[in-house]
Parts: structure tokens; sequence; C-alpha cells
């Protein structure tokens, strides 16, 4: 396969968007999406990296939340029957 390089500015390279087919709008949207996703996820941990919490002092808040959510739930179900 050939390659050709061509430069576009931002507007010629909307307009060619606008003029494709529907198919290749979501073909190109969802390479776009992981794309971004993963870019965007990456920093996402770069910027919650932490050596403060340990994973034990983790477990203990979820479990906490857990049970903190389930006695709710109960105390909803209980006064609804």
């Amino acid at each position: 396969m050939k390659t050709i390089n061509i430069e576009l500015d931002k507007n010629q390279f909307m307009k060619i968007l606008n003029n494709l087919t529907e198919s290749d709008k979501l073909e190109i949207y969802n390479e776009l999406r992981k794309s971004l996703f993963l870019k965007r996820f990456n920093e996402l941990l770069n910027t919650t990296k932490t050596d403060e919490l340990t994973l034990e002092e983790i477990t203990r808040e979820v479990e906490s939340v857990r049970k903190q959510r389930y006695e709710k739930n109960r105390q909803v179900y209980q006064s609804n029957h």
C-alpha cells in the first residue's frame, strides 16, 4: 500500500468529516473514544497515585461504606414491609 501525506487545517478536516457516511463517522468516533479514554484514564491514574494509603486502609474504608449502604437498604426494606 502506498502512503500519501496531506496537510489539512481543522476546517478542512471537519468538512471532510461531515461528508462521511454515518458508519464511517461512527468508526472514527469509536477510535477517538478509545484513544481518549486511555489517555484520560492514564492521566487519572497519575494524578491519584499516592503512597499515603495502604491497601488495608482502602479495604477498611470500602467495607465501612458497604456496611453503611447495607444498613440503609435494610432499613428501607424493613420500613416498606
